[in-house]
């Protein structure tokens, strides 16, 4: 969410960010004063719809305060650069410092004006992710040996100090200040009852970043959690799999079964056979020639392939596709899916990725798709649940509304027994750097694509695309992402009208 030139804060959209998931983003390059305005208004709106409100005024001044610092960083890089001093020098960064801050406080808009030409930028990320408020400054800046030994020096200090006016009595060098900020920011986190881990700073090839992470009000939580566990339990009031993808499944199970018996199955269901062809014919499969008969269908695509397939058509069948919320949704899948596998055959050449992440795709926002397809019995249940509970209605209407989507959808996915890598990428499909290694590729295909969806609706920008996935599939510049997805676009176009 990069601030326009009005500085209006959209209140609707960050709603729909925490709900969703989705990063917010304010990115700057000289800290102007009505950024500081406008960066303190999102946190406002931010908080108070993660009943999170108390803590504005603690969390204002933390991320002000590292956001002085990153920008204060990105000033010396430009400063030693123009008086020919090599930063990463001890010799060089000791003489640089001695007259850093009288340079450049004298004349500090020409050294801002440096920053913006060379691209340095501040960047304030929120998002939602583990039942967590994560706050990130981001600049784009490599720290030095000696920068990263004097900021654990300070952080270290400044855990030491449980009041002001111990802090207050330290002496440190002038040269990069005092460190006093620093430790009024660690006192004021641990006011709020948060503990060292809150703050943390990672050094990175290409970045430096400093995040706090807030736990959601717990009390909102455990609402969202019953709910949530109480849906689970009445998801019977939906219907089941259908009997009959459940006997293909299960025969597909049998190690005894061979791909004749499983093809027989499938043709006693018309229906079914229909769909399946329909789907092993689509683009996905990139056929040589079209296959007219189940047991063709299945030696094309093998045992793994027509189980895939049939966890997504079963679970279109169990959750319909009867109203335009829902079309609208399943749409977002099939073209997530369609961007995930190509994101995989592009980048990875990985074919036994190819039918996992496709599914992968079309399954990852089904926690969405329950609240299009609540039934009068269930939704009863859930209000009696709610009533009996004393939750307020405002849980209910999180929940429907997206919040913690990815895990109540993971968890029905669990319920109907899907393999642990579909329920990865359901569960962490907005948080890839959660994700155990071993299902990393997977996820952030799924994770990728859903944010092509979003970024080609103008929901979210460039920067708002975690930097680890998009480096993982090669895709570190706003001209390559655009490049790439403009193919996908077409490809996906193609697809739909066949």
């Amino acid at each position: 969410m990069v601030p326009t030139t009005e500085l209006v804060v959209d209140e609707e959209k960050i709603k729909k960010a925490i709900k969703s998931g989705l990063p917010l983003t304010v990115t700057t390059y000289t800290l102007p004063k009505e950024i500081e305005v406008y960066l303190e208004q999102v946190i406002e709106v931010f908080l108070r719809h993660t009943n999170q409100l108390n803590l504005k005024d603690y969390i204002v001044y933390c991320v002000q305060e590292l956001v002085v610092n990153a920008k204060k960083a990105n000033t010396k890089r430009v400063y030693f650069q123009e008086r020919g001093l090599d930063i990463n020098k001890p010799d060089d960064y000791k003489l640089g410092m001695e007259t850093f801050k009288e340079d450049t406080l004298s004349n500090i808009d020409h050294y801002l004006q440096l920053q913006k030409e060379k691209g340095l930028y501040i960047k304030v990320i929120l998002q939602i992710k583990r039942n967590t408020i994560y706050i990130e400054i981001r600049n784009n800046i490599h720290t030095t040996k000696i920068e990263q030994i004097r900021i654990q020096d300070k952080l270290a200090r400044a855990r030491q100090y449980n009041n002001m006016e111990d802090a207050l009595s330290q002496v440190l060098d002038d040269s990069e200040g005092a460190g006093l900020g620093l430790v009024i920011l660690v006192l004021m986190l641990k006011k709020i009852g948060l503990d060292d881990d809150a703050l943390s700073i990672k050094i990175k090839e290409k970045y430096t970043v400093a995040s706090i992470s807030i736990p959601l009000d717990s009390a909102m939580l455990e609402n969202l959690s019953d709910l949530s566990k109480a849906i689970i339990e009445d998801i019977n009031s939906l219907p089941q799999f259908p009997e009959n993808i459940l006997l293909v499944q299960k025969l597909i199970a049998d190690p005894d079964s061979d791909m004749p018996a499983i093809a027989r199955q499938i043709s006693m269901d018309p229906a079914l056979t229909g769909d399946l062809l329909k789907i092993v014919n689509s683009a996905q499969y990139m056929l040589s020639k079209k296959v007219e008969n189940i047991s063709d269908a299945v030696k094309m695509v093998g045992i793994k392939g027509i189980k895939n397939l049939l966890y997504s058509y079963g679970t279109q069948k169990v959750l319909g596709d009867d109203t335009i919320d829902k079309k609208s949704l399943w749409e977002h899948s099939y073209k997530t899916a369609f961007y995930a596998y190509n994101l995989v055959k592009n980048f990875k050449n990985d074919a036994a990725l190819l039918d996992d992440v496709y599914v992968g795709g079309i399954l990852h926002d089904m926690g969405k798709i329950i609240f299009s397809n609540v039934h009068p019995e269930l939704l009863n249940k859930i209000k009696t649940f709610s009533a009996e509970r004393n939750l307020p209605s405002s849980t209910f209407e999180d929940l429907s509304a997206g919040m913690n989507h990815a895990e109540l959808g993971a968890l029905i996915a669990e319920k109907w027994n899907f393999p642990g890598r579909l329920v990865a990428a359901i569960r962490y499909h907005h948080e890839p750097d959660a994700v155990p290694e071993d299902l990393k590729d997977m996820v952030e295909a799924v994770y990728l694509a859903n944010m092509f969806c979003e970024y080609e609706n103008k929901n979210v920008s460039f920067d708002q695309f975690d930097v680890g996935a998009l480096e993982n599939y090669g895709l570190d510049s706003k001209k390559k992402l655009d490049t790439i997805l403009e193919r996908f676009q077409s490809g996906f176009t193609k697809e739909s009208q066949i």
